[in-house]
């Protein structure tokens, strides 16, 4: 009997897996408890404290040399002082110090940036409840307050004022957005369920919005519909314009009050003596704005939900909201304010003008034109005071005049489209009559732009006379939108 010998395969061995830690990260020195508020002259402030940001390199990023990154993502201080951060160890990626600021960031890197932060101060106003269960609040937010922590902000902002007044454990679950500058209905959920739930409603344009806003000049009565696209230019400075070829957006707009200036509300002539310069006359002859007298109060029913769709729109239309810091500022756009302007053809000349503008000086940019504006708010403003931080060296800035802490747009009403829920807050306070003179102090039923949607959420155009509205022939016979002269 033969014998075979057979060969024993050998399987190739793996090397076993092996885990690799993520880079280390510095940790904040401390998170202050109680928050380090206190209020003064109107205002909530928070004492400086040390604060240590952590990110992940982004895909952009990756290739790019540590200082570039630093001087070209982060707008809130200047190169040099990046350039210090990085050489004395402030700036370290993986928690270690690099060996020059022409390091290269790589995928998977974490940079780390310890700081003593400084915080803007914003209004000292009380967070409003409009409405609260066991599943939402419902809130009136205040202007000038960020909702969540972002950029130079974080105690000052809606969700860690909340926190700090229920407790450090109460986790705010914001559900609706509203711009820092903007004040009105906000809904905050208070367990992930109810968060998620009136999320999906909102995604979903099952819920109608309206804002009430103060614009420059006498608006036009009747329902006046503006579809323009809206396009992001410059998504650094967020700025957006009127574009064709921008996203959809659909906004209604219903003039509630017009107040003319004081002198022409009482028939009689302005007496005052004209105590401007040669070179201030020359300068306002130049501003068309200037010419559009008085204000109006606004209400608007946003039918798409674009960035800054409702101030884009009210630019376009000639009547931006009157303390609007970007599209009513006559410095960026010009003297027109870029009414009726849809052409991409300066849009690079107004990134530059925009991006710009600092805080050494105070600007006469805004189209302050209403007697309602004291005339310490066109000179009173944020900007840099010339003195240093004793512990960092940071510029100290001033305090924000009153109309820097927040422009004239409310979230006035949130209602969902199927009925079962309806909360509104009252007119904010510049959306009221002036002193000596008539008008609304509450929202009425001819000036509903609700009632021009069906609902569906869709365009209701057959509404009957009686409801204060154009029947479908006087549609017909005279165009829905209007752009004024």
């Amino acid at each position: 009997m033969a014998l075979t010998t057979i060969e024993t395969l050998q399987t190739p061995q793996e090397d076993p897996e092996v885990f690799v830690p993520p880079p280390n990260v510095i940790t904040t020195p401390c998170d202050p408890w109680p928050r380090p508020y206190y209020l003064e002259d109107g205002l909530r402030k928070v004492h400086p404290y040390h604060f240590t940001y952590n990110t992940y390199c982004k895909e952009r990023w990756r290739g790019r040399e540590i200082l570039d990154i630093f001087a070209t993502e982060f707008r809130d201080r200047p190169q040099e002082y990046y350039k210090d951060a990085i050489e004395s160890g402030r700036v370290v990626v993986n928690s270690q110090k690099v060996s020059s600021v022409r390091e290269i960031v790589k995928n998977g890197d974490i940079i780390s940036h310890t700081l003593h932060r400084h915080e803007p101060p914003v209004t000292a106003e009380s967070i409003g409840i409009v409405h609260e269960d066991n599943d939402m609040i419902v809130i009136n937010k205040p202007a000038g307050v960020p909702v969540h922590p972002a950029g130079r902000y974080k105690y000052n902002s809606i969700v860690e004022i909340m926190r700090a007044e229920r407790g450090h454990a109460w986790n705010p679950l914001p559900c609706n957005r509203l711009d820092r500058l903007t004040s009105g209905v906000m809904f905050i959920g208070k367990h992930p369920k109810a968060a998620e739930k009136l999320t999906d409603q909102i995604m979903a344009r099952t819920v109608k919005k309206e804002y009430v806003a103060r614009v420059i000049g006498e608006f036009p009565e009747g329902d006046i519909i503006c579809d323009q696209p809206v396009m992001q230019i410059s998504p650094k400075l967020g700025l957006n314009r009127a574009r064709a070829s921008g996203k959809d957006a659909k906004t209604i707009f219903k003039r509630l009050a017009y107040y003319p200036p004081a002198a022409t509300a009482n028939g009689t002539e302005p007496k005052l003596e004209d105590s401007r310069s040669e070179k201030e006359r020359l300068r306002d002859s130049k501003m068309e704005w200037k010419a559009k007298e008085g204000y109006s109060i606004v209400r608007c029913l946003p039918l798409t939900g674009r960035t800054h769709q409702l101030r884009v729109h009210l630019q376009f239309l000639g009547h931006p909201i009157s303390n609007d810091p970007i599209y009513c500022n006559q410095r960026v756009f010009g003297p027109s304010l870029a009414a009726g302007d849809a052409m991409s053809d300066h849009d690079e000349d107004i990134i530059s003008r925009l991006s710009k503008m600092g805080k050494s000086e105070v600007a006469e940019a805004m189209a302050y034109h209403d007697e309602m504006m004291e005339e310490y708010n066109k000179q009173k403003a944020e900007k840099m005071t010339g003195e240093l931080c004793a512990i960092c060296d940071t510029p100290l800035y001033s305090d924000p005049g009153p109309h820097e802490l927040g422009i004239y747009l409310h979230a006035r009403r949130y209602a969902c489209q199927d009925g079962n829920w309806d909360y509104e807050t009252p007119l904010p306070v510049w959306a009221l009559p002036p002193p000596g003179m008539d008008g609304p102090a509450d929202t009425t039923m001819e000036t509903d732009p609700m009632a021009l949607v069906d609902e569906s959420g869709e365009l209701r155009l057959d509404q009957p006379k009686s409801n204060g509205h154009r029947t479908a022939e006087e549609d017909r016979a005279k165009p829905l939108w209007v752009m004024p002269a």
